[in-house]
């Protein structure tokens, strides 16, 4: 008797074993479900690393740290830099596009991957436009022409007329798309023959301006100044069409005999394709309070970059537009995708 009705208890027992893993698989999956519904709106609940397709000590980082101290303070979580430099920032930028999108993993870009990057290299491993969601603009970094200061150069006048009476003797670092379209639209807008000599970041490039291997470079103001003001290196001209209000003492590249020369470098915040509007929302709302807040304009003014952001739509269509833009002036400056 007893032997029977253990028999069916086991029997009870095991038909009970499938609705019970059924079950509980159903409850993972609703907590599943239930934390991915709610993360958006719970965002952010870990600490967010912003990658940065530059070395540590461009113009890019500098402008990033600061941006990524005032962040975490109205985020409420800690926002880490991490540099991931080489292949004109398509390294950086191949990475975030192939991150999870929960708004963890930001990018920092600049026109060098989302602008001129599509351009100059004959294949990039990511779409620059359908790989990303735009969140904000940041703001502009106006280059500058610099050459060493034991060069009997003072002007994009006599930069022109010495390379000139010595073709091919001149040459050019670069270390962002910016650096090799500055170049060679100087070279091709002028007429004269000076050699490119590219670096994998600005510091590099700039270290063997000042040390006399390289003559020349356009280099973004952050990164420039400090050089210029010791007398390391000699600035000539800012690069943008008109001057610029953060070095106003320079003439633009049009005032110095060099017509419809306009080069400017932006910076934005994107993220990965499929980026939550809620959290793109979010942080869009951080990145414009951080540049509007007059302490934080000024610091980044100190640096020569020109903060000022706007909404999300505004910033996709911006990359869209310089897309084109950038097309357009690699082609004029003859250069050839490598």
């Amino acid at each position: 008797m007893f032997e029977r009705v253990a028999q069916t208890a086991r029997r009870k027992l095991l038909r009970s074993i499938p609705c019970l893993f059924l079950m509980a698989g159903m409850g993972i999956i609703t907590t599943i479900h239930s934390a991915n519904a709610q993360s958006p709106s719970a965002y952010p609940t870990k600490p967010i690393t912003i990658v940065i397709p530059f070395p540590a000590g461009s113009g890019t980082d500098a402008v990033g740290r600061i941006v990524a101290v005032e962040l975490g303070k109205i985020l409420g979580q800690q926002v880490v830099i991490e540099n991931k430099p080489g292949g004109n920032a398509t390294i950086g930028a191949q990475y975030v596009a192939r991150a999870q999108a929960d708004g963890y993993t930001l990018f920092l870009s600049t026109n060098t991957a989302h602008s001129a990057a599509p351009w100059l290299m004959k294949s990039i491993s990511y779409d620059p436009i359908k790989d990303f969601t735009p969140i904000a603009r940041g703001g502009n970094l106006p280059f500058i022409l610099v050459v060493n200061p034991k060069l009997p150069i003072h002007t994009v006048q006599e930069l022109v007329a010495y390379a000139k009476k010595n073709p091919g003797k001149l040459n050019y670092a670069s270390g962002n798309s910016t650096g090799i379209v500055g170049g060679a639209t100087l070279a091709a807008r002028a007429g004269i023959d000076i050699v490119h000599v590219p670096y994998k970041g600005t510091p590099q490039a700039m270290t063997d301006v000042v040390g006399g291997q390289v003559d020349l470079m356009f280099t973004d103001v952050a990164s420039g100044m400090p050089f210029v003001k010791s007398g390391q290196m000699r600035a000539l001209a800012v690069s943008t069409a008109a001057r610029s209000a953060i070095v106003p003492d320079l003439p633009s590249m049009s005032e110095s005999g060099i017509k419809d020369f306009d080069l400017n470098s932006w910076n934005g915040y994107f993220g990965p394709a499929g980026l939550s509007p809620e959290i793109v929302a979010k942080i869009n709302a951080a990145i414009n309070q951080i540049v509007n807040d007059p302490a934080t304009k000024a610091k980044l003014a100190g640096l020569g970059f020109d903060a000022f952001s706007g909404t999300s739509q505004d910033f996709a269509n911006f990359v869209d537009q310089q897309l084109v833009l950038w097309r357009g002036l690699i082609k004029d400056a003859g250069i050839k995708p490598e």
